[in-house]
């Protein structure tokens, strides 16, 4: 008996995703943990292995073309064996089309979708490249997909009621010529961009004292500290989680218009692996204690970058925080990970040399902050209060285990 091939549900938020590339054609041999396919969904590209040996002998759902999650998008079987019709539905999330009329008639003009300003427009890999190359607006464009997602054939049937876009200045261009998850990030960057209005205020936060309170602790403890517990990164994860609990208006989503405070802080990491970025999330962060929050983090660092972790753990998460402190870099502006409505970005730590209160010459160590917010939420000065909420726990150490 066949066996499915399905659209996985990398987290709460998934709801559909986008078939890629497929690795093997019908009628290939493959093998149990081979990889069949690469999909996409907004977060991330997720490779899918093969459940069982066996042969590639139906593909459901084509390349660039929308499932919904849990649904079949290929069989593998036998060489030879046949899948039901009623097992095959070859247009997941498109609306059918009569074979005998709807294709034979010439596509009528519809009338342009109402749209908010600055709304999402949900849309295929596919359905895009295609749209550019016509050179359609896709805000124009009536979408039969998921959420009203616009597929291939919906991009076939429109009829613009004005002139084309120029392709060369058409937003759909967005991520052309790239593919997988260069082509997932470059899409939800822009978007990012263009959904939100992005302003980054930067600080220093003199870390010195939490330096000398982590050689202290480190040199009194009983026990092997080894869990990451301690590590700089586990530090000032603790403090942004206090800081967000002291400043609820960040720790929030903006989506479709609709603001909405988040109660628990699900903590983003973002992590670079060989073909991109990805933010391996850690659940209720703020219930954390330091021991629990160094080793999660560590686990989802770790398996994030070796392919290994649940597609579960990629999504949901209610503040980023992006550290290119080992690139040397001092301030950047990181992007915002939508929904999200703050992002922290960590610089390289800084010496620094200064007068103690003695006039004697000391050593400072500092760490460049850079936090990057949507000013359509949050004005300057909650977000710059914000931002010195973290800092005042770094320069106060003991304040993050009490």
């Amino acid at each position: 008996m066949a066996t499915e091939i399905t659209m996985p549900k990398l987290g709460l938020t998934m709801t559909e995703g986008t078939v890629d590339n497929w690795a093997k054609k019908e009628g290939d041999a493959v093998s149990k943990g081979e990889v069949v396919c690469t999909i996409s969904s907004e977060k991330l590209s997720y490779d899918i292995e093969s459940p069982v040996d066996g042969t590639l002998i139906k593909i459901l759902v084509a390349e660039g073309d929308d499932a919904e999650c849990t649904a079949p998008i290929g069989y593998i079987g036998e060489l030879g064996e046949q899948v039901s019709e009623a097992a095959s539905p070859a247009e997941p999330t498109s609306a059918p089309v009569e074979e005998n009329k709807a294709t034979s008639e010439e596509p009528k003009a519809q009338a342009a979708p109402e749209r908010k300003a600055g709304e999402r427009i949900f849309i295929t890999p596919l359905a895009r490249k295609l749209a550019a190359e016509k050179g359609f607006d896709i805000a124009q464009i009536n979408g039969s997909g998921g959420n009203g997602r616009i597929t291939r054939r919906d991009v076939e049937r429109h009829q613009p009621t004005a002139a084309p876009v120029a392709a060369a200045v058409a937003p759909s261009t967005v991520g052309a010529g790239l593919k997988g998850m260069r082509k997932t990030i470059a899409e939800r960057m822009m978007h990012s961009l263009q959904t939100t209005a992005q302003v980054t205020i930067q600080q220093k936060a003199d870390i010195t004292n939490l330096l000398e309170f982590k050689k202290e602790i480190e040199a009194k403890s009983s026990v092997a500290l080894k869990d990451g517990q301690l590590s700089i990164t586990t530090l000032l994860s603790k403090a942004v989680i206090l800081a967000l609990k002291e400043t609820p208006d960040m720790n929030a989503w903006y989506q479709d218009g609709s603001y909405e405070k988040q109660e628990a802080v699900h903590l983003g990491m973002a992590v670079a692996v060989a073909d991109g970025l990805v933010v391996p999330v850690v659940e209720d962060a703020d219930r954390m204690t330091l021991t629990e929050l160094g080793k999660t983090l560590n686990s989802r660092i770790t398996e994030a970058r070796d392919g290994s972790l649940a597609g579960k753990h990629y999504s949901g998460s209610t503040f980023t925080i992006s550290n290119l402190g080992k690139s040397g870099a001092e301030y950047f502006t990181p992007i915002i990970n939508t929904p999200e409505i703050g992002i922290l970005g960590v610089g390289s730590m800084q010496s620094q040399l200064a007068f103690d209160e003695n006039r004697e010459v000391v050593e400072l160590k500092k760490l460049p902050l850079s936090l990057t917010f949507d000013h359509q939420i949050l004005d300057g000065s909650p977000a710059a209060e914000f931002l010195g909420r973290i800092i005042f726990y770094l320069e106060n150490p003991y304040s993050l285990v009490f």
